[in-house]
């Protein structure tokens, strides 16, 4: 990606030096942390996790001491990077909000170190790269950048800015009103019938990242030869049919909630193709209403 020497965002939240960020209290901590990979791997809700993590007394000893994100730092180019990204979907959805007659509201990107507290309850670096609609923050440990590569086998710089640009989607949803709609429907519907709707919710996440990967190479060129295969390897490595069958050597389709490999593909395809944000109705490709 030609990322460099591309505007930075001012709002970034560095908590990668807090004091005991990365420790886990006694009292059920390893077997919270089991259950919440396992949790992850086979597709549950990661806002439904973090409140069972908590329930099952994880907590993070913190002070107030603080490192504070330095845009200039040559060792810290990886946060630099999510920086440029972050303030590339400022510029793209501000601009789509005023197209609309709306205002965007920025979210913050906040960094940590094993685990951190949000309005959602504790988050923890198992569950990856998250929203809270709560307090509208999306948020990474960075080593999930380095287990992108690893684990995953979805290397680049472009792999990781679609994670960012995803959850970013999300809070676009926040602020559309469409994530509520969905949460509504919690207890109201079967499992299996809110787990359709939070596919839905999912792909359409991916539609916007795509759609601003679109926006983006449009208006800065960010992207060099190969960088889309690799967001789109980091789409494919994250569908729930990878996941579960890579954690119980099986896939259970009524369980899934972010969508299939292909399915999570071909919508980051369709948002960056189009760029189009009214080609994003994910609920009524599915057969749903939202």
């Amino acid at each position: 990606m030609r990322w460099r020497g591309e505007r930075q965002s001012d709002n970034i939240e560095d908590r990668r030096g807090m004091s005991g960020g990365g420790k886990l209290a006694v009292g059920g901590g390893l077997g919270a942390i089991l259950a919440l990979v396992i949790g992850l791997l086979m597709g549950k809700d990661p806002m439904a996790l973090i409140g069972d993590f908590m329930s099952n007394g994880v907590t993070q000893q913190q002070t107030n001491e603080t490192t504070y994100y330095n845009p200039n730092d040559p060792q810290d180019t990886t946060a630099q990077l999510l920086s440029v990204v972050l303030a590339s979907t400022e510029d793209v959805w501000s601009e789509i909000f005023s197209q609309a007659g709306a205002s965007y509201s920025v979210p913050k990107l906040v960094f940590f170190r094993g685990t951190t507290p949000t309005a959602c309850g504790q988050g923890h670096e198992a569950m990856g790269p998250f929203y809270c609609p709560a307090d509208r923050k999306a948020y990474i440990d960075l080593s999930f950048c380095d287990e992108l590569r690893e684990r995953f086998k979805a290397p680049g710089e472009a792999a990781i800015a679609y994670v960012v640009a995803h959850e970013i989607g999300h809070h676009v949803q926040n602020l559309l009103g469409t994530s509520d709609k969905v949460q509504s429907l919690r207890g109201r519907v079967s499992e299996r019938e809110y787990n359709r709707y939070s596919v839905a919710l999912e792909l359409q996440a991916d539609f916007y990242a795509g759609l601003w990967a679109n926006r983006a190479q449009a208006k800065r060129n960010l992207f060099n030869s190969g960088d889309l295969e690799a967001a789109l390897r980091a789409a494919n490595a994250i569908g729930d049919d990878k996941l579960q069958m890579e954690a119980q050597g099986y896939v259970v389709p009524d369980a899934f909630t972010h969508g299939t490999s292909q399915q999570r593909m071909e919508w980051f395809m369709k948002g960056f193709k189009t760029g189009d944000i009214n080609q994003g109705n994910t609920f009524q490709a599915l057969g749903l209403t939202r």
